[in-house]
């Protein structure tokens, strides 16, 4: 059985009470469950928050939810302590800001587990594009190994170009907030103190690294927009307004091809 757990804080350190904002006529956090749940590889989505407001939100719209304690440092801890809720042996981690995940990369990064018991966890990335996503420490960046296998993660540009002439030979890779693990690392996770590397960067996954497990990375082609800051949140909106007209023209063009 596959699990999809989905943190969801409140009080966002960068911007407070985000997940209960509205993209048309959804808050976030209800669009993240409903993309979710569209997963084939996931068979229940269970939204831990430590805000009866989130709560009531995710009720209400039919789906499933649990209150956690408010202290939690990470997403990954708000998990841990939802163990007991669910019986599954894989988890997967989406956070609550990203309203475009697509249901793909849930399965993408689920097919690793499914497929060999080497791997105790795997996340996302995509090629960054656009040169000032490299620079913006909202942005985590990873390096890959030649397996694929995550060699660091940084708010930082990775890797650093020293010389101007090999700008052009390096490879910059956003990371995608979705993680899959075995319930099993889960439950070895919870008795690792927290490390010095993501203390400083604010980034959990190190804490993986720095215990000297290894995270496989699935790069895909498709950039989720995760809300970090208000005007993130402008950009999700027109985002959200221009896929509804390419909807609506599509419907439009339909009706014509039939009358």
């Amino acid at each position: 059985m596959i699990s999809a757990i989905i943190p969801a804080r409140y009080k966002s350190s960068r911007f407070e009470g985000k997940l209960l904002e509205k993209i048309g006529e959804k808050s976030i956090i209800q669009h993240v469950y409903e993309a979710v749940k569209c997963a084939q590889s996931v068979n229940e989505v269970i939204v831990a928050t430590d805000d009866q407001r989130i709560y009531d939100v995710v009720k209400n719209c039919g789906g499933v939810a649990v209150m956690t304690r408010s202290e939690h440092k990470s997403g990954t801890d708000r998990i841990i302590e939802t163990l007991s809720k669910t019986k599954s042996d894989i988890i997967v981690n989406v956070q609550g800001d990203e309203p475009f995940i697509d249901p793909y990369i849930v399965d993408a990064v689920v097919a690793p587990l499914v497929k060999t018991d080497t791997v105790n966890i795997a996340t996302a990335a995509v090629r960054i594009s656009n040169p000032e996503d490299i620079a913006n420490s909202n942005n985590v960046k990873v390096v890959l190994d030649s397996q694929r296998y995550a060699l660091y993660f940084s708010r930082s540009p990775i890797p650093f170009v020293r010389d101007v002439a090999d700008k052009e030979k390096a490879h910059y890779y956003k990371h995608i907030g979705i993680y899959c693990y075995r319930r099993s690392f889960l439950e070895k996770l919870a008795t690792l103190p927290y490390s010095m590397l993501e203390d400083v960067e604010k980034l959990e996954q190190l804490r993986f690294l720095e215990a000297g497990e290894r995270i496989k990375v699935i790069v895909v082609d498709h950039e989720s927009i995760g809300i970090d800051t208000p005007s993130d949140l402008e950009k999700a909106r027109e985002h959200h307004k221009n896929l509804d007209k390419r909807s609506s023209q599509t419907r439009d063009n339909r009706q014509q091809t039939t009358d």
